[in-house]
């Protein structure tokens, strides 16, 4: 398992984690003498974090939507286990 440092926070999940929409807008880049146009840069970052912004919301939506679902599906699977039980014969 690899060890991956987010936000000075140690995840041990192994995968990386998430970039959020702040890290996205205040991510500063070491000045060059020829360097890249600051405001294309400032717009590209808001771009990306309105973009992870909306990611976030819908992997939140959908994780709900999936628990939703999940929760329906072992109800219907408990009716219907109840429903299929052959009739208790006494034979112990």
């Amino acid at each position: 398992m690899t060890e991956v440092y987010r936000s000075g926070q140690l995840y041990r999940t192994g995968l990386p984690a998430r970039m959020t929409p702040h890290e996205a807008r205040t991510r500063a880049f070491d000045p060059r003498r020829r360097g890249v146009d600051g405001a294309q840069v400032r717009a590209f970052q808001a771009e990306v974090a309105d973009e992870l912004t909306d990611l976030h919301r819908q992997i939140r939506r959908l994780t709900v939507e999936n628990e939703r679902l999940k929760r329906a599906l072992r109800d219907w699977q408990a009716m219907h286990a109840r429903e299929c039980r052959p009739p208790n014969q006494g034979h112990w």
